[in-house]
């Protein structure tokens, strides 16, 4: 038996884990950061929280004497991304990045793209009146400061009580987002501005769509670079590496 490491939280790595659970040499463990108060429970076995930097994950991939690791993480966790290619390293185990396409820009969008949330946070006000802030409840601090402009903000979990929070409402959702649905959310509510990762994938690029049918601008926080190393953008590319290191 190969023990398979999957660091998680994205829809990618639930069906890799599910599809790797089905190979009869594979016992798979995944791996959630615990962001989330009610995470979807993978195939195979799971385990959730920090490692405690890279020298916390040498040190679990050697006591959990694990075999292989793939790196599934959201698009925008550099942080985990570049530690887990250097305990991959370290460890000397085989390391595969599983990272979906980022969306592309097509030209009816009216995109404004920048560098950071703190970036996009400092644009709005030359043109945002009324913002849906897609960017996750950890980094809603940098719009705290602007009280002149009105948000809504959609969030798988509400932030916690101590939180900054921008001036607006709150909304707890959990994707995927259907097209007619992301319509009528921005009509309601008179969005003339989006703030996005650009995460990729199927699940919220509805509002995308949306957006463009509308004519509503997109301020659009890119990629972060990611390390060295294999890398693949589908889950049945993941599983074909998987088994060529049998």
């Amino acid at each position: 038996m190969k023990r398979l490491l999957i660091l998680g939280g994205t829809s990618d790595a639930a069906e890799l884990a599910a599809k790797a659970s089905a190979i009869p040499e594979v016992e798979v463990i995944t791996s959630l950061a615990g962001r989330t108060s009610q995470p979807q429970a993978p195939a195979g076995m799971l385990r959730i929280g920090g490692f405690g930097g890279e020298a916390g994950l040498v040190e679990y991939l050697r006591d959990a004497k694990i075999d292989v690791l793939i790196d599934a993480t959201h698009p925008f966790a550099a942080q985990m991304s570049f530690h887990a290619a250097a305990a991959a390293t370290s460890c000397k185990i085989p390391h595969l990045m599983l990272i979906r396409p980022a969306w592309e820009r097509l030209p009816s969008d009216q995109w404004v793209e920048v560098d950071s949330v703190e970036a996009a946070a400092a644009v709005l006000p030359e043109f945002a009146n009324r913002v849906f802030l897609t960017i996750g409840r950890q980094q809603l601090a940098p719009f705290a400061s602007l009280k002149d402009i009105w948000f809504l903000m959609r969030l798988i979990d509400p932030p916690a009580p101590d939180a900054l929070v921008p001036p607006g409402m709150i909304l707890c959702d959990r994707g995927p987002f259907a097209l007619d649905n992301e319509r009528k959310l921005l009509i309601e509510h008179q969005i003339d501005t989006i703030v996005s990762k650009n995460s990729g994938g199927d699940a919220t690029y509805a509002k995308m769509i949306a957006a463009r049918e509308l004519g509503i601008r997109v301020v659009m926080v890119k990629r972060p670079v990611t390390p060295l190393g294999e890398k693949v953008s589908d889950v049945e590319s993941a599983v074909a590496w998987l088994v060529n290191q049998l």
